[in-house]
């Protein structure tokens, strides 16, 4: 049986600029390369899924323009289900511009569009494929009342919720009550708890932090540190699978992506953040987002590689 993901989130058009280093305040740069991408958040991890072989259902909102047009087209390419993404006449598509240096560092702004427009009612309109799924991922680059919502149907339909609380900001706790797996990187913890998360030690504080605030399970994503998890009873640290480091950008959304269908495909959670690990890392070996993302044959050859499989 094909593994079921739906994904309710954001999508937004990616302007990457390759630059030797990020710029200072005021600073005007002479970059080395331009590419323009698929992207937002939501669409990253349901890309990711859908490489790995889930059958993807997609809820989000683009808008009536030729980034709205191109992402639908590009998920149709990429086999996710599409009848759940809607269009705004009122509002751009989301875009983000990008500037990655010769590091691989990346610098992220968000202009979210049309994310903002997908209401609850827009999400309560996708509950039966909320429900039919085995994992439900959302994200915070849309209403957080969207969020919720989906959340809530999720949890009321028994189904494992992936909260990837990003970009980071205030969250009730009701929210994080909902998600079954938190999932932040070091930026979005230290934002979420008003904790430093420099050393594995202060994750694990953070971490601690956030399952006070309700979350049943903490992953902390810690880039070529790798992930931690931590639950009412242990934390385990997880390292990196190191590669040459080409792009970042979307290495957290490959993570969660991979992550979700490892755990529907009933892979224990340890095996899971381990292989998740492994595929956000061959994902920074090539620059750009969804191009970057690995398909299942891809994974799997560098898992086995790795003895992950």
């Amino acid at each position: 049986m094909t593994t079921r993901i739906c994904v309710v989130g954001s999508s937004n058009i990616d302007l990457i600029a390759k630059v030797p280093r990020l710029p200072k305040l005021g600073e005007t740069l002479v970059g080395h390369s331009f590419h323009l991408g698929y992207g937002g958040k939501g669409a990253n991890q349901a890309v990711m899924s859908a490489r790995l072989g889930a059958q993807v259902v997609m809820v989000t909102k683009v808008g009536r323009d030729v980034f709205g047009e191109g992402t639908l087209e590009n998920y149709r390419q990429q086999g996710i289900d599409s009848a759940h993404v809607l269009f705004d006449d009122a509002r751009f598509s989301g875009v983000a511009p990008i500037f990655v240096d010769d590091d691989g560092r990346n610098v992220i702004v968000i202009v979210p569009g049309a994310n903002m427009g997908l209401t609850p009612d827009d999400v309560r309109r996708a509950q039966d494929v909320i429900r039919s799924a085995a994992v439900l991922i959302c994200q915070l680059e849309i209403p957080v009342e969207s969020t919720l919502a989906a959340l809530r149907i999720g949890r009321a339909a028994g189904i494992r919720t992936i909260l990837n609380p990003a970009p980071a900001a205030v969250l009730p706790d009701d929210l994080l009550a909902l998600a079954d797996y938190c999932v932040p990187n070091e930026t979005e913890a230290e934002l979420l708890t008003g904790l430093p998360v420099v050393s594995i030690d202060e994750a694990s504080t953070a971490a601690a932090a956030l399952l006070d605030r309700g979350s049943k399970t903490v992953i902390i994503t810690l880039g070529p540190r790798g992930a931690l998890v931590a639950d009412r009873g242990s934390v385990s640290h997880y390292p990196a699978v190191e590669v040459p480091a080409v792009d970042s950008t979307g290495a957290g959304d490959a993570f969660v992506g991979s992550l979700a269908v490892f755990l529907a495909e009933g892979v224990p959670l340890p095996r899971s953040v381990a292989r998740a690990n492994a595929v956000a890392a061959l994902s920074v070996a090539t620059i750009g987002t969804q191009v970057s993302f690995p398909s299942r044959a891809e994974a799997d050859t560098f898992l086995r590689e790795r003895g992950l499989l």
